[in-house]
């Protein structure tokens, strides 16, 4: 089931963790890559990085090592979503 936006419950799930505080350390990349796919653009390059696009927002993401993103990583995503229409809505703010 996907939402206005074209998320389904599980990329909402994790775009709210990416904006959660305190940050979790356990956001998978593959959680993040369906995300950002679903969202906008996932393009792997030939150097093996990805680039993200979300809006008018680009970023180049190296895949992490072990299955979760880092903490670096999150803050990116965080700026890259913000003021767009699949940043979470805050209690009370909805409109």
């Amino acid at each position: 089931m996907t939402n206005a936006s074209g998320l389904n419950n599980h990329h909402t799930d994790t775009l709210s963790t990416i904006f959660a505080h305190p940050t979790s350390h356990n956001i998978r990349w593959v959680d993040v890559v369906h995300l950002v796919e679903a969202a906008g653009t996932a393009d792997q390059r030939h150097d093996g990085r990805f680039k993200f696009t979300i809006g008018s927002q680009s970023e180049i993401f190296d895949r992490p090592k072990d299955k979760d993103v880092s903490v670096e990583q999150i803050e990116d995503l965080r700026r890259m979503f913000r003021g767009t229409d699949f940043e979470p809505k805050k209690p009370g703010k909805e409109d």
